[in-house]
């Protein structure tokens, strides 16, 4: 499972918490979401409201692939 290292960029100053409040999720599954874990597209777009992005940059393939290519 990859991080998701551009969502906690996104973040910024911002705690998990903060975000998790702002989304209308838990802390924890917001947590669960920066790890790489399960991620539905109506979260996704409670996230990416939030923190002001578009959503559709957590399925962006290129996205994942730039994040595997850092890691390897």
């Amino acid at each position: 499972m990859e991080k998701r290292l551009w969502l906690i960029e996104k973040r910024g100053k911002l705690t998990q918490s903060q975000v998790a409040i702002l989304s209308g999720i838990s802390r924890t599954a917001y947590s669960n979401i920066e790890n790489g874990r399960g991620l539905s597209v109506a979260v996704a777009k409670k996230i990416a409201s939030a923190l002001k992005f578009d959503w559709k940059i957590f399925f962006d393939q290129k996205r994942f692939d730039m994040n595997q290519n850092k890691t390897a």
